[in-house]
């Protein structure tokens, strides 16, 4: 990845400082006595005993019902005495280890089931792929029951049964068999647990509209035409060109019910207790079937309350908080990943304190999206400040970091700092939608807008990784100059991920490299919705070249290998190193400073066009990580879209 200026060198790397974070994705416990029921109850009780009395000031606050609180923990102690054994073991050895899921081994992916292997046994068919491509935790996108009509399933976000698979993936005995292979294997599972809302073909939702008033109380009922147009001002709208609008008339009961997202997912009343205490039930059933990883959508949602803008309200925090204590009773080994895509300052309280903490992980939006603004201006002083800013926050706060996954793209970044340097918002996502179309003079990407709103002129983005990194026109264009920049830039921008503290997940595709498919404007189910660009099918095809020499997936598939075993080798990885940037007067040049022990790597990265000559801070002994050679080092040649791991 770079040319380095040395007078001396040796074959081997300096042996390490201390010895690497290896700890398991699914770690061994210690022989453990045998799982009694009498064990399993005293250890019921000592959890429950360390949660109960917050657990309950908490549900007292929000509800103020003794008796829904009484049901509650007699359904917690249900759901662990049905849990496996084999589960509840592992939640004492996860337990013990402590933060598992911080382990510099974590490696996710993340895969629609149907698109990758069709169906769920047709994923455990595949794990001898998985872990050849270093994975160890596998994000299983919505595979929960949802309309037959596709078109009104959101890709799986509106749940009709949140205890049956949707029968053309496979079925629930099928999901445990699949856990229990993964961890056999040391895989751990992630799934989305939808909590905002249901499918309007859920059965509290048919029960509602039947004019059932236990039902009806499950979600928001509207008839005041002033209350609607008073939430109308103070909510955002969350699709306000495809799906426009907070509520839904129902002729046949002559009201309106509450649809943030879309018509036919109708958002949950949390103010009701039999809401919290069924969607928990539903939670813990999911988790008794293996699921090691719950990913929470749509959290700040969760609570309405009119005269607000109904985001990220102290409720919500209270909502998250019992769940986790919920989920630290009855089954520890699991880990809450909070969906809140928002700016910083937003995501980080629903990590909680120290003391009452609430998730475990948060996805690292901004730093996703400062990433590609870096990629499109070639000014990565935004995305040095944004890394300065996460670097600030407790180390034990872990980021789900990634380049792209199955959403869209949308712009949300620090306009207040790119306004000082002259870039207005309006203009400069403009800017950013004509670059990865394509539009732009010296653009490479190819991608479509996603809910553009022709009257602000905003729009989100979609494509995939090798599709924006110019892997699709160079292939197009038969360029083979192109084609080596456009790997380049692509093994640079994933390095930079891995460089980042907190857990990298890869979008199944783009470890060989796939592109956009354009074949989903042919399906009248999919063709309104550009997503879908980045959502098709794997290709196997691709998967087979991987072990063809000089082939695109080749050279992707190995230098991502690479890139990953040197990341769980080396212990300046680690999620407690200290991590800082440097400043550098080039605005294309991203240095970031890992130190751990007494060791400290040099990440360079060249977001440019322009091969580039960097000066190390002084000359030393650097081993370059990735060509795996020590040396006497004072400056480093990097090409285009290059980058450079020195450690010293």
């Amino acid at each position: 990845m770079a040319n380095m200026t040395k007078t001396t060198e040796s074959a081997a790397p300096a042996s390490p400082a201390t010895a690497p974070d290896t700890t398991a994705a699914t770690p061994a416990s210690k022989p453990a006595m045998r799982m009694t029921r009498a064990r399993a109850d005293a250890i019921f009780a000592e959890r429950m005993a360390r949660h109960r009395d917050e657990l309950r000031w908490l549900y007292m606050e929000l509800y103020d019902n003794g008796d829904m609180f009484a049901e509650l923990c007699d359904g917690l102690k249900r759901f662990f005495d049905e849990r496996d054994n084999k589960l509840k073991k592992l939640d004492l050895a996860r337990e013990e280890a402590g933060a598992w899921y911080r382990a510099t081994n974590m490696l996710g992916m993340q895969m629609y089931i149907d698109n990758f292997a069709g169906t769920i046994k047709g994923v455990e068919k595949n794990l001898p792929y998985i872990e050849r491509c270093g994975v160890n935790y596998i994000h299983l996108m919505p595979f929960l029951d949802t309309p037959a009509d596709k078109s009104r399933s959101d890709g799986g976000y509106a749940v009709s049964d949140f205890r049956r698979v949707n029968p053309a993936l496979g079925t629930m005995d099928d999901l445990a068999h699949l856990a229990s292979k993964c961890h056999a294997r040391g895989i751990s599972l992630c799934m989305d647990f939808v909590m905002n809302h249901t499918s309007d073909e859920h059965e509290w939702a048919r029960r509602a509209r039947a004019g059932e008033g236990e039902y009806m109380s499950r979600y928001f009922f509207v008839r005041d035409q002033g209350i609607i147009d008073r939430y109308t001002r103070d909510v955002p709208q969350v699709f306000p060109t495809t799906a426009p609008g907070h509520f839904t008339y129902l002729p046949e009961l002559d009201q309106c019910v509450m649809t943030q997202f879309y018509p036919y997912q109708w958002d949950l009343n949390y103010r009701n207790p039999r809401v919290f205490n069924e969607m928990m039930y539903n939670f813990l059933f999911l988790a008794n079937q293996g699921i090691d990883i719950i990913r929470i959508d749509a959290v700040p949602y969760i609570w309405k309350q009119l005269g607000t803008n109904c985001r990220n309200l102290k409720q919500v925090h209270t909502i998250v908080r019992m769940m986790r204590m919920i989920g630290e009773i009855v089954c520890p080994g699991i880990v809450l990943l909070g969906e809140v895509v928002m700016a910083p300052v937003e995501v980080a309280p629903y990590f909680g304190t120290v003391e009452k903490p609430e998730c475990h992980m948060l996805y690292n939006v901004t730093t996703m999206a400062t990433t590609w603004n870096t990629v499109a201006t070639r000014d990565a002083r935004l995305l040095r400040q944004q890394t300065d800013i996460v670097c600030s926050l407790p180390r034990s706060y872990t980021f789900l970091n990634y380049l792209r996954c199955h959403d869209d793209i949308g712009w949300g970044l620090d306009y207040g700092t790119l306004s000082t340097w002259g870039m207005a918002e309006v203009p400069h996502k403009a800017y950013l939608n004509d670059y990865f179309q394509g539009h732009t003079p010296g653009s490479v990407s190819r991608g479509e807008l996603y809910n553009a709103d022709p009257v602000t002129g905003d729009a989100r983005f979609c494509a995939t990784t090798a599709s924006m990194c110019g892997i699709e026109a160079a292939g197009f264009e038969g360029d083979d100059e192109a084609m080596e920049v456009a790997i380049r830039k692509d093994i640079m921008l994933h390095a930079y991920m891995f460089t980042q503290s907190g857990l990298p997940i890869i979008y199944s595709g783009d470890e060989v490299g796939q592109v956009n498919d354009y074949t989903y404007k042919d399906d009248p189910e999919k063709a309104e919705d550009s997503r879908y660009i980045h959502r098709g099918a794997f290709d196997w095809r691709l998967a087979e070249n991987i072990d063809g020499p000089g082939s695109v997936q080749q050279r992707i598939f190995n230098a991502l290998r690479t890139l990953e075993d040197i990341r769980r080798s080396e212990p300046v990885f680690s999620a407690d190193a200290d991590v800082r940037t440097k400043n550098y007067d080039d605005a294309s040049i991203l240095w970031i400073v890992r130190s751990f022990g007494d060791r400290t790597l040099h990440a360079v990265f060249n977001f440019s066009d322009d091969a580039k000559t960097i000066w190390m801070p002084e000359a030393a002994a650097y081993t370059d990580l990735v060509a795996g050679t020590t040396a006497e080092v004072a400056t480093v040649d990097m090409p285009s879209w290059g980058f450079a791991w020195m450690l010293r």
